[in-house]
């Protein structure tokens, strides 16, 4: 640090005497103070051990510290049952994704490649879909639809 250093004169003041009731904080003070004025010759001692000590630094920080590893399970991941289950769509939602029983996920896809076919998504608002004839029927006759009411809606038509 290149700060100056204070004549020893000035870092001691002398402590103010304060009634018996608040004695006790001035207890407390008093020793920071002392440590205060005896900085600068711990300084001058950490500054000689200083270079031993960053020769030592190094040894430190050579020994990696152990660290947590989650251990992942050896099972693979199994999806839901209820979304693999095979549902017949109503005649409505047939028109859109097909008369064959489906899961859930491929009714999804399948109305998601109708939407892109057809372009419609909103331009403006990706998150609404804009209702053709087909959907139109499917959506209960709203002409626009946000995605997440979307799924909801659909799941009405699946047996």
């Amino acid at each position: 640090m290149a700060t100056a250093k204070k004549p020893a004169a000035a870092v001691k003041k002398p402590a103010a005497k304060k009634p018996a009731a608040k004695a006790a904080p001035a207890k407390k003070a008093a020793p920071a103070k002392k440590a205060a004025a005896a900085k600068p010759a711990a300084k001058k001692v950490a500054a000689k051990a200083a270079p031993a000590a960053k020769k030592a630094a190094p040894a430190k920080k050579a020994a990696p510290a152990a660290k947590k590893v989650a251990v992942k399970s050896a099972t693979p991941r199994k999806p839901n049952a209820a979304f693999m289950k095979a549902m017949t769509p109503s005649a409505v939602l047939a028109a859109v994704v097909g008369a064959a029983p489906l899961p859930r996920t491929e009714v999804t896809k399948k109305v998601w490649e109708y939407i892109k076919k057809f372009k419609l998504q909103n331009e403006a608002n990706k998150r609404m879909i804009d209702a053709d004839e087909k959907l139109k029927a499917v959506f209960g006759g709203k002409k626009q639809v946000s995605m997440f009411e979307m799924t909801k809606l659909i799941s009405d038509h699946l047996k």
